[in-house]
């Protein structure tokens, strides 16, 4: 049995980060004050891949563990930390996010999962360049199509592609910061993807068809296990097809909101009373294994009041609305037993 309740907030950092191990420096400072007002004693474990060993044994000592922590962080995949948290798991810690919720929520593959389910949409797997050269023109028939990568954030490979009219030449747009529309040929396409199809990285994209509402916005809810939080809402421009001379709409600034804010109350009503039952029991979690904190960006549909999942984010839920915080906490403290 361990003795006093005490968890862990980890997130990477450099050697000297965690030699300072100062709470007050990261963007969790509200959070650890929330935790030490609830009674439960909190401390930093701030990881890279050259102290995993000294993290391994800083685990041990706690009962829970709460991680933020990107696909690829400073150029380095999680891999060794996943382990790591598996380990931790095995041993009696309760490990929020778990590596297997993340695998099953935070990446592209949750969109084919979910394809019929009333927040799904036109999804599909493309596991070779093959697939694609074959499929992808099929498809832009129909309209614009967003390729994304397996796993990845912040637009890291995402890509909007459109047919132009009476060239074999496509639009294409990746979704990082600054990238410019060009147009490039099949061949020119597929040598651009080609590196996502590697088996390092998880060698296939998915293909979603084209949300054109996007320019409405994207509408994050934040969840804390099965309830709603808090809403985030910005212009995420970032895929807008340029018009004329036109350059794409800027994104603007994420807003946040409590759960009880009134334009996304639909929205809230449609999670909590089935969408989040349908998305557990779909992608096999238990409700006991629903990450901690988590988020679901959705986009207008094109039907008046319907939403179209674009993405879940699990691994590094960061920043997130004050109206989280003591969610957050009663619900660890729940899972515990305090």
């Amino acid at each position: 049995m361990r003795g006093e309740p005490n968890i862990a907030l980890l997130y990477p950092g450099d050697r000297a980060a965690r030699d300072r191990n100062d709470p007050a420096e990261s963007r969790f400072a509200a959070l650890y004050a929330a935790f030490t007002a609830a009674g439960v004693p909190t401390e930093p474990v701030i990881y890279n891949d050259d102290c995993a060993d000294e993290v391994a044994s800083q685990l041990r000592g706690v009962q829970a563990v709460l991680v933020w922590c990107n696909p690829i962080e400073g150029g380095r995949r999680r891999d060794r930390l996943d382990a790591l948290l598996r380990d931790a798991a095995e041993s009696g810690v309760l490990v929020s996010a778990h590596p297997d919720a993340i695998l099953k929520l935070g990446t592209k593959d949750v969109l084919v999962e979910v394809r019929d389910l009333p927040f799904g949409s036109d999804a599909l797997r493309v596991d070779s360049l093959a697939q694609l050269a074959i499929e992808l023109p099929q498809r832009l028939q129909r309209g614009a199509r967003v390729l994304k990568q397996y796993r990845g954030q912040s637009g890291n490979g995402v890509w909007r592609v459109e047919s132009v009219e009476g060239s074999p030449l496509m639009k294409v747009r990746h979704a990082q910061r600054d990238a410019e529309e060009g147009q490039l040929s099949m061949a020119e396409l597929l040598r651009t993807l080609a590196p996502y199809f590697e088996p390092e990285n998880g060698g296939h994209m998915v293909d979603q068809a084209w949300q054109p509402r996007l320019v409405d916005g994207m509408v994050r809810a934040y969840l804390v296990g099965d309830r709603v939080a808090g809403f985030g809402h910005q212009a995420v421009n970032a895929l807008y097809p340029a018009s004329g001379d036109q350059p794409a709409p800027a994104p603007g600034p994420r807003l946040y909101y409590p759960a009880e804010h009134p334009p996304f109350q639909a929205l809230r009503m449609q999670l909590e009373s089935g969408w989040i039952e349908l998305l557990r029991t779909r992608v096999g979690l238990a409700r006991e294994q629903l990450p901690l904190l988590w988020d679901c960006d959705f986009m207008s549909g094109e039907r008046p009041g319907s939403f179209v999942l674009c993405e879940i984010n699990v691994s590094s839920v960061s920043p997130f609305p004050p109206s989280a915080i003591q969610p957050v906490v009663a619900a660890l403290k729940a899972r515990l037993g305090l």
